[in-house]
Parts: C-alpha cells; sequence; structure tokens
C-alpha cells in the first residue's frame, strides 16, 4: 500500500500559504497564480487554518461580501482535519470522500510538511491499478 509520504516523495512538498490577517483578494491571486484551490493558512509558521475557493465563494460572493476588505481569518475553516505521511492512500480517500474535502493538510509531529488533494489521491489509486492490471495480463500470458 502507497503511504502519503510516498505520495509527496514524488509530487512535492511545496506548501502555498496565506497568513490570518492577509485580504481574501489576495490569497484568491495566490490560489490563481499557483493554479491550486485552496492555501494553507499559517500563523507564526504554525497551521491555524485553510482557505479554498469553495470558502470564497459562499462566504465572501454570496453574502455580498468585499474580498479587498474581507481578511481571510473571517472566512478560513479553523478546525482543519490533517492526515499523516504515514496514512495509506486508500485512508485519506476515505477521510477525504467522508468530510467532502478536496484538500488535506499533512503534518508531522505537528509541523506542516505538505498538502494533498483528492487529484493527487484518485491519480496515485489510478496509477496502482494499471500497475496491478499489467501484472496480471503479463501473468496470464506467460503462464
Amino acid at each position: 500500500m502507497k503511504t502519503v509520504k510516498h505520495l509527496l516523495d514524488n509530487k512535492g512538498n511545496d506548501i502555498w500559504f496565506v497568513r490570518p490577517d492577509d485580504f481574501v483578494f489576495d490569497a484568491i491571486g495566490e490560489m490563481a497564480e499557483k493554479n491550486v484551490g485552496a492555501l494553507v493558512v499559517l500563523k507564526n509558521d504554525k497551521l491555524v487554518g485553510i482557505i479554498s475557493e469553495r470558502d470564497y465563494a459562499r462566504k465572501v460572493i454570496l453574502v455580498d461580501k468585499s474580498s479587498h476588505k474581507t481578511r481571510v481569518r473571517e472566512i478560513m475553516t479553523k478546525n482543519v482535519i490533517c492526515g499523516k505521511p504515514e496514512q495509506t492512500i486508500d485512508e485519506c480517500m476515505a477521510v477525504m470522500t467522508e468530510k467532502r474535502m478536496r484538500h488535506l493538510p499533512i503534518l508531522s509531529d505537528q509541523q506542516l510538511v505538505g498538502m494533498i488533494t483528492l487529484g493527487d489521491v484518485v491519480k496515485s489509486i489510478i496509477e496502482d491499478q494499471k500497475f496491478e492490471i499489467e501484472e496480471l495480463y503479463h501473468y496470464i500470458h506467460t503462464a
């Protein structure tokens, strides 16, 4: 079974973040620049939240707030569910599906070490299944 550590080793450990006092407009600009759908929110290098395009749509646009005047801390998700490097990809998929999450920050000893997406998880599972199918095909045709 592949673990989150394996996924991060292949994907990379880049962490894009904003601060709680940043304006939402700047956070959305950072998401666009990095081509991501969410950013972790750090205060004194500690994870204090996560902000996503979904947060922006529901907590700024739909309530007619200004992204230029709204701070990240006002709309971020504060109770962040996190994964661990030693978790399996299947375990993360189950958590993300159950909690309806697309982004999962990864902590090791209370330190943020990366973030995985539902797309990363699905891609990893598809790669594993493709490998298993190829192995079975090879086994059947050489037996």
